[in-house]
């Protein structure tokens, strides 16, 4: 039953009574809860905000409605960790309320100055007559832990020639001045990304508009995202608006990259080649990265989309956080590599095949398993088709492949349990032309993430099969290819 708008914008303190304990409860019987990935205790997570390095931690907050699965009062909640992989919950970050704010603390970044963390988030605001009013916030993290919202918000208003979607901002500091990025809809409803400069954090002057190539590019630009990497600049974000082309913008939204020149913060011009999406899977959206101490630039991103049902949504819960991943440049592209310290989920036994197949299926003894990270590695000498089968069963599978005829890289989760969002199709592919494939899977209870090649491309998908789909079948069709795989279950 749809909610109404009173009910999607209440705080945590106007629940029921009984109400939280009821969501927790459905939440706890759910047989799609994850193992190894960030999830919300009850209710929607979507964008991951403030990622960032501060008083020798990690810290992660993510976009949080409790109250239930539907787009609802948005809280920041508070993740933190020594290594990337153990997350400790620190509660509530940024709570909404204020008049900047009242129907939700939206997507925004974080940035370590002078000791202290500084929040730079978007607050959503609603009038009498529901009109939308964006502020851009600031918020203050002491070496206490303690979080402090500043009483007016930095940016108050939207500049001339942009709607009121206008959100997401993201913070760097180059020289003595503080810039920021914010995602944007000019009023013709194209998409696009401006620039913002302080020297304080504090007074923020509009500098215009990214001077882009992408004058048309889908109808809204979210959660921008500029950083430099090997003396190249990088925008990422997530337009809304894409048409489908080729094996291309098939999911509702796109989330993606363009590489050039760094960014000439004087001009705003970025000179830059082509958008090439992230993630070739089916559920991936509004990353954010940051830079940690070992000089590593490290995303993550909302394993999930909006305006989607999700089969979770009955039990009080929805969505996940993906792993995190380097990235680093090859030949004018971004690898996405799954960081080292994800070595630490392996439990003490491993399972090793090596084998060839002819035309055939085959299962091996310790390849079974509902959470676990597989590596296999394999060379095409004859074989039209290889591939795997994972979560499977007798009526069940998740199927990642490899066709040497169409030179395509094949993810199919059309039988992977109950169906997601099938009116966007139920399968998700790219052009691959390289004959040895390394495929590195990290299955969960109801996701995949698989990185091809060391990064090259990946796969991320959410995957909802019944707990007893736990199989794992390899498998070559008309002809012979010779692969090797090693598995390390992680629970």
């Amino acid at each position: 039953m749809k909610m109404t708008r009173e009910q999607k914008y209440r705080m945590i303190e106007q629940a029921e009574p009984g109400e939280i304990a009821s969501l927790e409860e459905k939440v706890e019987q759910c047989h799609w809860r994850q193992v190894f990935h960030i999830q919300p205790p009850t209710g929607l997570l979507n964008d991951p905000n403030g990622f960032s390095y501060y008083q020798g931690e990690y810290h992660l907050f993510y976009q949080w409605f409790p109250l239930g699965t539907d787009h609802g009062m948005k809280y920041w909640y508070h993740l933190k960790s020594k290594d990337l992989v153990t997350w400790n919950s620190a509660g509530i970050g940024i709570a909404p309320g204020d008049y900047f704010d009242s129907h939700g603390a939206y997507s925004g970044s974080a940035l370590e100055h002078e000791g202290k963390l500084y929040m730079l988030y978007t607050g959503n605001a609603r009038d009498e007559d529901w009109i939308r009013h964006p502020y851009q916030c600031m918020a203050v993290m002491d070496e206490n832990g303690h979080i402090t919202k500043w009483e007016h918000p930095v940016i108050s208003n939207v500049p001339e020639g942009y709607t009121d979607h206008f959100r997401d901002p993201k913070l760097w500091k180059d020289g003595n001045s503080f810039y920021c990025v914010i995602g944007a809809q000019r009023t013709n409803l194209t998409g696009c990304a401006v620039l913002y400069r302080s020297t304080d954090l504090r007074t923020w002057q509009f500098e215009g508009e990214l001077c882009t190539g992408l004058e048309s590019f889908g109808y809204m630009w979210e959660c921008p995202d500029y950083f430099e990497l090997n003396e190249a600049g990088v925008l990422v974000f997530s337009p809304q608006g894409l048409e489908p082309s080729g094996d291309e913008n098939h999911n509702i939204y796109q989330s993606g990259y363009v590489i050039g020149k760094p960014l000439d913060t004087g001009t705003r011009r970025l000179e830059h080649g082509a958008f090439h999406e992230l993630d070739r899977g089916f559920d991936f959206y509004a990353p954010q990265t940051m830079i940690d101490p070992q000089g590593r630039r490290i995303m993550v991103a909302w394993m999930g989309l909006p305006d989607i049902e999700y089969p979770t949504d009955p039990n009080g819960w929805a969505h996940c956080l993906t792993l995190p991943r380097e990235l680093t440049l090859h030949e004018g592209k971004l690898l996405q590599r799954p960081i080292p310290e994800l070595t630490t989920l392996r439990r003490n036994r491993e399972d090793r095949v090596a084998d060839t197949l002819f035309s055939e299926s085959k299962t091996y003894e310790g390849f079974t398993g509902t959470a676990y990270e597989l590596i296999c590695e394999v060379d095409l000498l004859s074989a039209k088709v290889f591939g795997i089968e994972f979560r499977a069963s007798e009526t069940e599978k998740t199927v990642i492949k490899y066709n040497a005829v169409s030179r395509k890289l094949v993810l199919d989760r059309s039988q992977s349990g109950e169906p997601v969002a099938t009116s966007y199709g139920e399968v998700r592919q790219c052009s691959w032309d390289k004959d040895h494939i390394k495929l590195h899977l990290f299955v969960d209870t109801s996701s995949v993430e698989i990185f091809v090649n060391d990064g090259e491309e990946v796969f991320t998908s959410r995957i909802f099969p019944h707990p007893e789909s736990d199989e794992i079948r390899f498998f070559a069709d008309k002809g012979e290819a010779l692969f090797q795989a090693v598995k390390w279950d992680f629970t």
